[in-house]
């Protein structure tokens, strides 16, 4: 029996890192987006205005309710026969974040309503609009009251990044698939890409704590 031979994967290494590379680029990105995007889809699912709540309320319903490697092939496969042609990269990046700003967008809405009521008689109080008060007033609170559960998300997102190689984003994972293909070694490389993964991770999980410490100061 063959035995393991993890000497190999140092040979591989500026593969690994460069799918490193476009993993990193892939998820800043998305959380990005997901950030962005939360925001607004959160107020709109709350809105007084049926016209806005009920659409913005169908669309949370569609994609929470699909998996995120189905809404990866609607985008990478299924945007070109209505004439709308996206890279694997920018697919990638629209799929991952438009699927977690609908998660974020719950938790979001959840700190929204959280902040007590006297805060919007105060900001009205002091001739602020319905818009600039949630802008200026509650959204700031409600992200700070937020913090744990959306770090959670984005630590989802960072792991769920690597069904994007599905459609042939160069990230960890398909560097790690590549390696394989040449070497016929599964384990030391897969092994190899989740130590990786386990390092990106842990410093996100830091940066994470950071934020949520600084938040908790201005609560």
């Amino acid at each position: 029996m063959e035995g393991l031979n993890f000497s190999v994967v140092l040979e591989y290494y500026p593969i690994l890192l460069e799918g490193l590379l476009w993993t990193c680029i892939l998820c800043v990105s998305s959380i990005a987006l997901s950030l962005v995007c939360g925001v607004p889809l959160a107020v709109g699912s709350i809105s007084k205005n049926r016209a806005v709540q009920l659409p913005t309320n169908f669309f949370l319903w569609v994609f929470r309710g699909t998996p995120l490697l189905l809404q990866l092939f609607l985008i990478y496969f299924g945007l070109p026969q209505i004439g709308i042609y996206l890279s694997p990269v920018a697919s990638g990046i629209l799929g991952l974040g438009i699927h977690y700003a609908v998660y974020n967008a719950d938790v979001m809405r959840t700190g929204i309503v959280a902040v007590e009521s006297g805060q919007h008689e105060g900001s009205r109080s002091l001739g602020l609009s319905k818009a600039q008060t949630m802008r200026k007033v509650i959204i700031p609170q409600a992200l700070r009251n937020v913090a744990p559960p959306l770090g959670n998300n984005l630590i989802a997102l960072l792991k769920e990044s690597a069904l994007v190689s599905i459609i042939t984003v160069p990230e960890l994972t398909l560097s790690a698939q590549r390696a394989i293909s040449d070497t016929f070694r599964p384990f030391e490389f897969y092994i190899a890409a989740g130590a990786i993964y386990y390092c990106v991770n842990y410093l996100l999980e830091l940066s994470l704590k950071r934020v949520e410490m600084k938040t908790a100061m201005y609560r």
